[in-house]
């Protein structure tokens, strides 16, 4: 069979398996947004150790470490691109301020509705800015590994998977404030994709950074766990 199969590709499967989940999560059925976050942190977490656990194998191949590189980007795609756009779609189905957001037909009297198509361009340009961004880090980064090696210390633009800790941030706040947050989610959305494809650089996180980001998922998980039992159970 073509392809990788050793544990230094285990946890990119498991964080598209993840995303792949959490998009059917939301869009099977009627669809509910905080099921899909679950798998958002869940991708969240497999992504950032899997690079980690793949450079502890010192007799990689080249082949071996482009397919990599690859494949950390489609699955990041699918995981922190596509998943939260259906994350996105799900808020309005069950959202009660957009109720009619899923019909793209004229209304009688020939009318339009605006606020689907507004809402459903942002979420396209915001999977499009990602897979741009996946894109340009892999080019990128094929040629500043044949020039300096080693592994990146700067980032270009906002890593694809910050939307693992910043989009559900405003889950928790929705939940906490029980204030109906959909369009402030569309909103940050918006301001990320544009961060997606902007030529600022940013640090990368070394070891305590990434623990920090660790905790701070774990919270968030445990935080959105709890508030979801208790409205479950009541």
């Amino acid at each position: 069979m073509i392809g990788v199969y050793d544990y230094t590709v285990v946890l990119t499967y498991l964080s598209l398996i993840s995303g792949l989940i959490g998009i059917i999560a939301c869009l099977h059925g009627i669809g509910h947004p905080f099921v899909g976050i679950f798998f958002l942190l869940l991708s969240g977490l497999c992504d950032t150790f899997d690079g980690r656990v793949a450079r502890r194998k010192q007799d990689r191949t080249e082949l071996e470490k482009n397919y990599g590189i690859q494949i950390d980007s489609l699955a990041d795609l699918v995981a922190f691109g596509v998943l939260p756009g259906c994350i996105g779609i799900a808020m309005l189905r069950v959202s009660d301020k957009f109720t009619e957001i899923p019909r793209l037909v004229p209304e009688e009297g020939g009318k339009m509705i605006l606020y689907p198509i507004l809402l459903i361009s942002i979420m396209l340009f915001y999977v499009l800015a990602a897979l741009i961004r996946l894109a340009y880090f892999n080019v990128t980064e094929e040629e500043r590994s044949h020039t300096e090696g080693g592994t990146r210390k700067v980032y270009k633009g906002l890593p694809v998977t910050s939307a693992a800790l910043i989009l559900p941030t405003v889950m928790v706040i929705q939940f906490l404030t029980k204030t109906d947050l959909t369009l402030l989610y569309f909103i940050v959305m918006l301001v990320m994709g544009f961060l997606f494809i902007s030529p600022f650089e940013i640090k990368k996180p070394g070891t305590r950074g990434v623990w920090i980001m660790v905790i701070s998922g774990a919270v968030e998980f445990i935080v959105l766990m709890c508030l979801w039992l208790f409205v479950w159970k009541h």
